[in-house]
């Protein structure tokens, strides 16, 4: 779920080719639901296991992502993941955030007003979605995305409601 998270965050940011964002650390809160109340508190249980990690595996996950410029999500108030992540000047003048999409995908976007109607496919591992994306000049945007996806051969349909906002210009030597 949390490459799915990543993903749609990459996705999000790559469909901005009509908007600039700006440069430095961004703070993304992504809340996933599935309308199914298990599967959701499964979820809510697998970020209190990271946060509960033992130091040295928690050390090493750090490490990993910020290989790929992303902090170690943590639980918001409102069940959301959050996670920071650098975007440097090359990025910016790209449009995309710092993580690596996982898989083969295609996607297109049609321009709304403020903002973009979002589709995207993916093989390997297999997922797609449709939805919006709403920006608030170069510095946040909200998105909303259904997404199906499979887990075990099992489909599963989610709705992932994404805030994203620019925090500072400069990025911490270790996101947060």
């Amino acid at each position: 779920m949390k490459r799915l998270i990543l993903s749609l965050a990459v996705l999000a940011a790559a469909q901005a080719s009509a908007q600039t964002i700006k440069p430095g650390l961004w703070e993304l809160h992504n809340k996933v639901t599935t309308g199914n109340a298990q599967a959701d508190q499964a979820m809510g249980m697998a970020l209190k296991q990271l946060a509960n990690m033992p130091p040295e595996q928690r050390a090493q996950m750090e490490a990993m992502m910020k290989q790929n410029g992303v902090s170690m999500p943590k639980a918001g108030g409102d069940g959301a993941v959050v996670l920071t992540a650098c975007v440097t000047p090359e990025m910016a003048a790209k449009k995309e955030l710092p993580m690596n999409q996982q898989g083969k995908c295609s996607s297109k976007s049609e321009p709304v007003a403020g903002g973009l109607n979002i589709s995207f496919s993916c093989t390997d591992p297999a997922s797609s979605g449709q939805g919006t994306l709403r920006f608030n000049g170069d510095s946040a945007y909200v998105m909303d995305m259904h997404v199906t996806s499979e887990a075990g051969g099992t489909p599963q349909n989610v709705q992932v409601e994404s805030a994203g906002r620019w925090l500072s210009a400069s990025c911490p030597a270790k996101p947060n």
